[in-house]
Formats: structure tokens, sequence, C-alpha cells
């Protein structure tokens, strides 16, 4: 099977849909993206614009979702920036906050029902009792 996202004219993906090995395949097997890319256009209109994703983050460093954004420099599919302070690390392609990840809790935390959120405000984890 092969995931292939649909994208607009402004690189966001509109749809993902998953393609037959055969619809992607040539006749000794081999796969190919231009092949899945061919079928989709040819089932959906040739105007339509796709890239295949890969449903493991194996390569464009993540499954491309509805309402992400395919950046062509960088080959990639790009999840929306969750708070305007953070930023893109592209050696993982994922948003990182200004002062790393939450910290971890511990067994107490956990067990008392309590999490952290990004606190936009204070560009700090806040600890609060989900």
């Amino acid at each position: 099977m092969a995931h292939f996202a649909q994208l607009d004219e402004n690189n966001i993906v509109t749809q993902v849909i998953v393609l037959s090995n055969e619809a992607t395949s040539d006749h000794n097997g081999v796969e190919a993206e231009e092949l899945g890319i061919a079928f989709c256009r040819k089932k959906y209109g040739l105007d339509t614009r796709w890239k295949q994703t890969s449903y493991n983050s194996k390569f464009r460093g993540n499954y491309a979702g509805v309402g992400c954004r395919y950046d062509e420099e960088l080959d990639a599919f790009i999840h929306p920036q969750p708070f305007p302070s953070w930023t893109l690390d592209t050696t993982i392609m994922r948003w990182v906050s200004p002062v790393g990840p939450s910290p971890t809790l511990t067994e107490e935390q956990i067990e008392a029902g309590q999490t952290y959120i990004w606190n936009e405000e204070t560009t700090s984890w806040d600890l609060v009792t989900s």
C-alpha cells in the first residue's frame, strides 16, 4: 500500500488516499511515485497535484495529514505550527518549544492526573490537573 497526499495551490494537503501496490508499481513490481501520481491524476483530474507520503515517516519528514504543508525546499510535510513561539527543527521536521520538551511527569503526577500544557504567554510549560 502507498499513501498519496493531494496538494492545493499553496501546497497544503487537502486529502490523503491509499493506493494498492498495483497502482504504484510497474510490470516488474518496482514501485515508483510517478506511477501513483499518474493514477491519482487520472482518477481525480489532470489538474490535481500529488506527493507520496510515508505512513511510518520514512521519507518526507512526517506522514501528511489534512492541513499539513508540503515544503518543496525541504521535500517534507510540515504540520501546522502549534504556537507562534515554536520553531521548526529541520533535522527532525518537528516544531519545538523555545525551552525544549515538557518536563517528564513523575509517577505521582501521573497518578494524580496531572499533565503539562504549553503557556504561550509565559513561554513555559505549566503543570495542570486534567
